[in-house]
């Protein structure tokens, strides 16, 4: 049996390192809205999950049921935590394939 190319190993950990950076890079400088209430309320984050914005229509506001309210913003938060959830699954996820051998069998 051959000694696999350290070279070779190293570069493509190097590749993978780069790779792996760059969709954590992706991740964190995408928008994601989540929404509740059909469009009424919408939060926008970051893929990182940093609440750059919150959006009430007017229309849910009623101050005689504040507690409609909060949940309409509870709602959108959660539903932009799934989507950036998902968003790093996808990302990440042809990354993480292949599971524990980065090096694709070379070694063993």
């Amino acid at each position: 049996m051959t000694q696999p190319d350290m070279s070779q190993i190293l570069a493509q950990a190097q590749e993978m390192q780069a790779k792996l950076q760059q969709a954590q890079e992706e991740i964190l400088a995408t928008a994601i809205t989540g929404e509740a209430g059909n469009g009424l309320v919408k939060v926008t984050m970051t893929g990182g999950g940093e609440v750059t914005n919150v959006t009430i229509d007017p229309k849910v506001v009623d101050p005689e049921d504040v507690e409609t309210l909060q949940d309409l913003v509870t709602g959108a938060f959660q539903d932009a935590h799934q989507k950036a959830g998902d968003l790093a699954v996808e990302k990440m996820g042809p990354l993480s394939q292949g599971g524990g051998d980065p090096f694709g069998g070379m070694l063993g």
